[in-house]
């Protein structure tokens, strides 16, 4: 079971990894093109002011034309890939890494060609010794977005060795001969200099990239791990609680916290499973609790745990949002009252509930082992809460809550309330004071 989950786990974080990788390569292309763009732009402008000494050294306005074209290929190229990744249909995207490579090659031996058609039609080889070679470490830079350590070495040995190869080739061409005399010939401790440097950059990048891609792989993780969280209280809160157990996950090891706690049972509930079919059960409490899971959740309740014909419900624990008492009376009420209109409608059997609130401390945390854990309310509130709603049996109420509750409540909330006795309950030697909930004339029809 462990390698199963392990192993969905693997797949999805490389299915995260690929979604990612393409998200950052067409962002890599855009990039690009902002770059290439600019330096065409700003080449023009350079030759507009410094056209005389450019002659000087080409002695034709070849290299110049030859540069734009080129980066007007590039940029091209890089718009044709940005397209291409921004599509959903990318099947022969699907090997991430072979399109990396395929893609880092193409960049390198495109520049590298634009290399070559500016020696070959200048007659100059002055092109190598100048800023303009520069433009590998933009891709070699550039390639960290790929978040592959082998991948950013590639590019950078392929730099290197692609401009290594055109200056020694072009170090002993005819054309040296024409160089002017203010660029000597460029030397093998030149030329091998930088391929080296470029080699050297290529495995710094990958170093950055393997260090971004394995922080992204924990934090991945990391997250997988808070999700547990979620599974730990199902789907029975809320997401504000949500949020707040996500962010503080270390408060969940243990604390004294005040809550209000509920009890929900549905009466003559045995003599309904006795009477209908498994199925019609089933569908009945899968109605009922429908209802009511959702109307906890709404006033920021956790559902602790369901007891066959009812369930226990927490007001103000893990996180406190509010007033937990007024959250859990204005739960219950809507219960009552939507119980009565369920059974009105006759979406569901005529149906009684009894529900008791209180309110008190608790002692909350995880409790179990380190491979099975479950989160709970412990202390003499819950029995209190479960003592105070078998009371409705013998009040013939549906909702009936402690001063405790009453006292915290709203001034309107307390006006559908009315005092019914102050009792003593089983398992507690102090007496308790009850309040009892004025039901529309619906809701006790129904529960009559």
């Amino acid at each position: 079971m462990k390698n199963d989950l392990k192993k969905q786990r693997t797949i999805a974080i490389e299915k995260l990894f690929n979604e990612e990788i393409t998200k950052s390569e067409r962002f890599r292309a855009a990039i690009l093109i902002g770059l290439l763009g600019l330096e065409a732009v700003a080449l023009v402008v350079i030759y507009f002011f410094y056209r005389k000494e450019y002659l000087h050294l080409f002695k034709t306005p070849i290299a110049i034309y030859d540069v734009l074209i080129f980066t007007a290929i590039i940029i091209v190229f890089e718009f044709l890939m940005h397209y291409v990744l921004g599509k959903k249909d990318k099947p022969f995207l699907y090997n991430t890494r072979f399109f990396g490579y395929f893609n880092s090659f193409s960049e390198i031996t495109l520049l590298t060609l634009l290399f070559i058609f500016i020696v070959q039609y200048s007659g100059q080889s002055v092109i190598l010794q100048m800023p303009a070679t520069l433009t590998y470490f933009v891709f070699i830079v550039l390639s960290t977005f790929r978040l592959n350590f082998k991948l950013s070495v590639f590019t950078g040995v392929l730099a290197a060795a692609e401009y290594i190869a055109i200056a020694i080739y072009y170090s002993t061409y005819p054309v040296e001969s024409v160089l002017h005399p203010a660029y000597p010939k460029l030397t093998g401790m030149q030329y091998l200099g930088q391929g080296l440097i470029m080699i050297i950059t290529g495995i710094a990048a990958g170093f950055v990239a393997d260090l971004i891609r394995k922080k992204m792989i924990v934090s991945w993780n990391t997250l997988w791990e808070k999700n547990k969280v979620i599974d730990l209280f199902g789907q029975q809160i809320s997401p504000q609680i949500a949020e707040n157990i996500l962010n503080e996950q270390d408060d969940l090891s243990g604390a004294r916290k005040k809550v209000c706690i509920m009890f929900l049972d549905i009466r003559q509930f045995t003599p309904f499973v006795e009477q209908h079919q498994p199925e019609e059960v089933v569908n009945y409490l899968n109605t009922l609790f429908g209802f009511m899971i959702d109307i906890v959740q709404a006033h920021q309740g956790v559902i602790n745990q369901f007891l066959g014909d009812g369930f226990m419900a927490t007001f103000g624990a893990p996180f406190s949002i509010g007033n937990s008492s007024q959250q859990a009376t204005d739960a219950a009420c809507e219960i009552v009252e939507r119980t009565a209109a369920e059974c009105e409608k006759r979406n569901i059997p005529p149906t009684r509930i009894g529900i008791g609130l209180h309110y008190d401390e608790a002692v909350t945390g995880n409790i179990g082992s380190s491979s099975r854990k479950q989160y709970s309310i412990t202390g003499k509130v819950v029995i209190m809460a479960s003592r105070i709603e078998q009371l409705n049996k013998k009040y013939n109420t549906s909702l009936l809550i402690s001063k405790e509750v009453y006292e915290q409540l709203k001034p309107e909330t307390r006006e559908n309330f009315e005092w019914l006795e102050v009792t003593r309950v089983k398992g507690s030697k102090n007496p308790v004071s009850l309040y009892k909930y004025k039901e529309t004339s619906t809701a006790q029809t129904k529960n009559s």
